[in-house]
Order: structure tokens, then sequence, then C-alpha cells
């Protein structure tokens, strides 16, 4: 599957990078220039998302369930030859990476879970899955996509996979493949949240819509291995709202269990 990625570059200990529904690799470019030199930080526009949207008709049928996110996701690792890799997700991203783990556990070495819980669906959330069927695909100028998007809880987000193509200003997603991914990640989870053999941090914000703080308590009771930091009148994106100390939990934690990871396999 092609996939398109940004690299930051260098020998540190590579990072794979997973993004939300909507988002793309680049909303982690304030976390990889923090991460630096240390850490190798490679994000993924995953699939039906940002640039590796464009290679649709390559890519065949898909339906954007989850086994296609972390076969997409694992191919990436192998095909870049990696070690294994510190795997941190957000939303989308975040279940993507503990299943990835839980899976093929040979290419993780740790895990990072942003905001983001082992169940997905209308039984812990009112809206596990956003109607975007009406939206537009294409605006007339920069500023109708930031007027459209404002209603967003981070308009900065959307608009990065809004494009200036032929006269216009576009999005690189499909609205149906929006809905299929959106209907792929709701779910429960646990066989893979508990199945993770890696050590495994859960970041959570106060200020969330998605992970409540029953639901990150049930997980911790799960999977006691699990480390948890709380990060107060902080919303559902940490790491664009305090990249400062996303970055310092990220890095304190790989730091500290890097060294006594598990062997592959």
């Amino acid at each position: 599957m092609p996939i398109h990625y940004e690299d930051s570059g260098g020998n540190g200990t590579p990072v794979l990078a997973l993004h939300g529904t909507f988002g793309r690799g680049l909303t982690f470019a304030a976390v990889a220039e923090r991460l630096a030199p240390e850490f190798r930080v490679i994000a993924p526009d995953l699939p039906g998302h940002g640039l590796t949207a464009q290679h649709r008709e390559a890519q065949g049928h898909q339906d954007f369930g989850r086994d296609e996110f972390v076969a997409a996701v694992a191919e990436l690792v192998e095909q870049l030859e990696l070690p294994p890799v510190v795997v941190i997700g957000h939303s989308l991203g975040g279940v993507t990476a503990f299943q990835l783990a839980a899976r093929r556990p040979e290419l993780v070495a740790a895990v990072v879970v942003e905001d983001v819980g082992a169940v997905t669906d209308a039984s812990v959330l009112p809206q596990p899955v956003l109607d975007v069927t009406g939206w537009p695909t294409r605006f007339a100028s920069r500023q109708a996509a930031e007027q459209f998007f404002a209603a967003t809880p981070e308009p900065a987000y959307f608009l990065e996979s809004v494009v200036e193509r032929d006269g216009g200003w576009e999005l690189l997603f499909d609205l149906d493949d929006m809905m299929a991914v959106q209907h792929g990640n709701a779910g429960v989870w646990w066989d893979d949240w508990t199945a993770v053999r890696r050590p495994m941090l859960l970041l959570r914000a106060t200020d969330s819509f998605l992970l409540s703080a029953a639901l990150a308590d049930e997980m911790i009771r799960r999977r006691p291995a699990t480390e948890l930091v709380v990060f107060d009148r902080t919303g559902h994106w940490i790491h664009r709202e305090d990249p400062d100390r996303y970055t310092a939990a990220v890095r304190a934690f790989v730091e500290r269990v890097i060294t006594s990871r598990p062997p592959a396999g």
C-alpha cells in the first residue's frame, strides 16, 4: 500500500507517530521538533488521509477497518527496515498503536496512547461517529475553509487537510472514506489492550470529549502495568495544545523504559 509519511530524519530512536481521524502526519511537526535529535519521528498519513488518500486507485478496495490500519503501519515499519519502534498515537492513531503492539509485538518497543479509550463505541460515547456527509469538499478560498472549520474544536488540525488545487481549496480526504474510518474504529478493543506486552503510557486530557476518567481508570485496572499521565485544562489534541508537556511526558517515559524493554517477539 503506497503510504505518504513525514520523516524528521537522523539516527535517533525511531518513533512512529500516528494521527487521528481527519488528520495528517503533519500534526506531529511540533513534537518532532522537540524530540530531535534524540528521536527520529516518522509520521505517516494513515489510510484514507492526507497525501496517502491520493493513491486510492493504486490501493484498490479499502474497507478502512482496524486490520487495514494495523497492516498499513506494520508494512511501513518493515519497508523502512526499522528496529522496534516507539509508537505514539492520537485518538484513531492511539487505537492503531496499541493494536499494532498487540498483534505485531516484534515491531514495537513501547507505546504511547493519547486520549482514546479501549472502548470507542456508543456504549461510552454519545457520538462515536461524526456525520460529515454534508461537508463541502471544495472551497473558493482559504478564508472560506477557515470559516467553515472555525466551529470545530481544533480548526488548525482540520485545515492541514485543506490544500490549494485547480484554482480553489479542497479536502485531501474523501467524506465517504471518513465515515468508513469512523465506523471501523468504533468498537470494543479490550482484547488488544490487555494483550500488549510492551511498556505503555496512557495520556488523558481532563477536558476531553473522548476519554473519560472512568474509562481511563478501567483501562489501568485491566492492564495495571500501564502508566497514566493526566493533562489538566487540556482538550483532546494534547500534542497540539500543550506540545511541551506532551513531549516531556513522552521523552521521560521512553528514556525510562527503552533500556529495559523486553526482547522482540
